[in-house]
């Protein structure tokens, strides 16, 4: 299995890529995107700087200029790009995966995603069939380290009046640790707040629960308003409430739209196609438009432009803003969020009952089953239940939807998973049907 991927490149370092297809990638991504310079941040894995060095060896052996931000979080690099008016960026990063793990994310003008059918295909056959002839008039590194600046700059309005919540923030070992105490200053109860490549607290994953069990502990000990955890390279967000519970993303996005709509705004708003009927619902009567559409950066970018949309979220915990570019940013979602927690708080309410007022379906969260034979699962899936649907979405797998229940069956392009997300309108008929989806799929391993 290679690196390239759909939205990115990313794989084990030293497995599925290594120095030579990093300094090719270098090489010819100027061509790629018709620029003479690129834009390059790093996260703080262990194999980052050596990737940065042939990276960088490969863009200026190309004659092209690298205006290197050293470490940077993943949306500080969308920042840069968009901010410098740069025609091409990468950031070093394997974002919530394991250590051992490494990748780039690529971004083109306008910081739009360079993805597998927006020119990564095309990259990916330049590295392999490409003749690498370095130029006699090499590029330059320059130093813009000072992007770092700009960005907290961007940010630090997004927290004003923030003073007076007790929060837990988890940091997991990652590239938050390079703004968040900037931003939030230094009295909330940070943990795992120190740059660490080998994140040795847990994997740098809020999706997985077992890695935000210290920080639930931390908000039960702490008597905290909420709890906020952040991904390894700060472009997704997790939360938990008050009483210590994990939030499923998709029920932030809902928070996010009564922020916009607290400030007299409103319009269209995306979400995937595994988000909550509860979020989709709660977000029509605040009078938001809302589509639903493919899951991953790489289609959620082009597609919030399409629509104009406000923002949008992911249940993945990725949330992107039209004022941020189109592009999703971990910190600036949580500043968000926060603010409503801070409003809350000062009429005497708590996170916690205002996500329970969201939510009014029982909801599987995503569960995965391991075969071989996906194709086959899905269709007889869509058999089975497409013909008599109120509404099907026939993208990114399928959503098929009844009046009291709904389903989206995906497979996953790189694992032997189908990705199963299913709601019902109470407890009882969730089982149920989630009991006839599993038999079902069960042929087929």
């Amino acid at each position: 299995m290679g690196a390239f991927k759909a939205y990115d490149i990313r794989g084990v370092w030293g497995k599925d890529f290594n120095q030579d297809t990093v300094y090719k990638i270098g090489y010819f991504l100027p061509s790629l995107l018709k620029t003479d310079h690129v834009v390059v941040g790093r996260d703080v894995r262990i194999s980052s700087p050596v990737i940065h060095e042939n990276l960088v060896k490969g863009i200026i052996d190309s004659g092209s200029d690298v205006w290197d931000l050293g470490l940077s979080t993943t949306p500080m690099v969308y920042f840069a790009t968009a901010f410098l008016k740069a025609d091409a960026s990468v950031q070093i990063t394997a974002s919530h995966n394991p250590p051992e793990y490494n990748g780039l994310k690529i971004s083109k003008t306008g910081a739009l995603p360079v993805g597998g059918e927006t020119g990564l295909k095309e990259l990916e056959k330049m590295t392999k069939e490409g003749k690498v002839e370095p130029k006699e008039q090499k590029g330059i590194v320059k130093d813009y380290s000072y992007i770092k600046d700009e960005y907290i700059k961007f940010l630090k309005p997004y927290a004003t009046g923030l003073d007076s919540l007790n929060l837990s923030i988890d940091c997991s070992s990652g590239m938050a640790n390079l703004l968040i105490k900037d931003i939030l200053g230094t009295k909330q109860n940070y943990i795992n707040d120190v740059l660490d490549g080998t994140f040795p607290a847990h994997e740098p994953n809020p999706l997985e629960r077992k890695n935000c069990k210290e920080l639930e502990d931390a908000v039960i000990k702490n008597k905290s308003d909420a709890g906020v955890i952040y991904d390894g390279d700060a472009d997704r967000v997790v939360f938990v409430d008050d009483k210590g519970r994990w939030i499923q993303p998709d029920y932030i996005t809902a928070v996010i739209g009564y922020y916009y709509t607290q400030k007299a705004r409103t319009g269209n708003a995306l979400v995937d196609i595994r988000t909550s009927k509860s979020t989709t619902d709660y977000l029509s009567k605040l009078g938001w438009k809302v589509t639903i559409w493919k899951v991953g950066h790489a289609f959620a970018k082009l597609k919030i432009r399409e629509i104009d949309g406000v923002f949008g979220g992911e249940l993945a915990g990725h949330y992107y803003f039209k004022d941020f570019f189109n592009c999703d940013s971990g910190i600036l979602a949580s500043l968000i969020v926060l603010s409503v927690i801070n409003q809350l708080k000062k009429k005497g309410e708590k996170l916690s009952a205002f996500i329970d007022n969201i939510i009014n379906y029982s909801n599987s969260s995503e569960v995965n089953f391991k075969l071989e034979d996906k194709d086959s699962a899905i269709g007889e899936l869509y058999d089975t239940y497409a013909t008599n649907a109120k509404t099907v979405y026939d993208f990114d797998g399928y959503r098929i939807e009844y009046d009291d229940w709904w389903f989206n069956v995906r497979k996953s392009n790189t694992e032997p998973y189908l990705r199963i997300v299913c709601e019902a309108k109470d407890k009882n008929l969730l089982e149920k049907k989630m009991k006839d989806i599993s038999e079902i799929i069960g042929k087929f391993k």
